[in-house]
């Protein structure tokens, strides 16, 4: 379980079923764990003491009856605690937040319910859910009131995680003005993003190319490949065909490609 010092690394949920572990990893530096036990506190110092022997790292753990709670209760352990959230406490500790405090929930979404008079997260908690679904949707809706509860999955399967996609992007330190360098480049950044493919033993099935302009406009566009592939000919055709959708040819500063993977 890798992670960087004092980083949200492990987020213990306590479950009933399934007695085995089983982890879902989110990111190279944390992941979910289902476990049973009756002491949770004593399974995260461990799990502490394990990434400290293997990575001579810090980590922080959250303890919680879902998904939802765990992750949020690792910030309340960081750094390198221990903390455990559960529907006991979820009021106490989250009830005067701003909605955005809750996992799901960006500044934007928050905006939206805040124009609803809805700002905290017992407001949300409180709302009916039926009110949610004309300004957010027949699912969203009721899914944030939802969240306002404390709820969230208590799945935790421990299927290997599978990639989408692969990306690479390149800054650089003098602006490309010319639209030959800016194709050389592109072409440059799309065979390593195929190399990337290959030695997954995936296809990509499309390209998508991003390109900030001086000084900071970004903007992308996309491309299907004619067939599944991971030819780099293949994936850099795509990517300069998705790069000549673009109409502005102000100086760059940024190239990006991302090549979306058949499944």
């Amino acid at each position: 379980m890798p992670t960087r010092p004092h980083s949200s690394a492990a987020r213990a949920v306590r479950a009933s079923p399934p007695e085995p572990q089983d982890a879902d990893v989110l990111g190279w530096d944390e992941a979910f764990l289902g476990v049973a036990t009756d002491d949770p506190e004593a399974l995260a110092r461990e799990i502490q003491d394990r990434v400290r022997a293997a990575t001579a790292l810090e980590c922080s753990v959250g303890i919680g009856q879902n998904t939802q709670q765990a992750k949020l209760a690792t910030e309340f352990g960081k750094p390198a605690g221990v903390y455990r959230l559960t529907y006991d406490t979820w009021f106490e500790v989250l009830g005067d937040k701003p909605t955005d405090a809750l996992w799901g929930i960006g500044r934007r979404l928050s905006q939206r319910l805040a124009d609803v008079g809805i700002t905290t997260v017992k407001e949300l908690a409180a709302a009916d859910p039926e009110s949610l679904r004309g300004p957010f949707g027949p699912s969203t809706g009721p899914w944030l009131v939802s969240l306002g509860n404390g709820n969230g999955s208590t799945t935790i399967t421990g299927t290997p995680y599978v990639s989408r996609g692969k990306s690479r992007e390149v800054t650089f330190q003098t602006n490309l003005e010319d639209w030959d360098d800016v194709r050389r480049e592109l072409a440059v950044v799309a065979r390593r993003v195929a190399a990337d493919v290959a030695a997954e033993g995936r296809e990509a099935v499309r390209v998508t190319v991003k390109v900030r302009f001086a000084p900071f406009f970004t903007s992308t566009h996309g491309h299907k490949l004619d067939q599944p592939s991971a030819d780099p000919e293949a994936v850099t055709e795509a990517a300069l065909a998705a790069l000549e959708k673009f109409t502005d040819r102000r100086p760059v500063r940024l190239l990006g490609i991302r090549a979306e993977l058949r499944l």
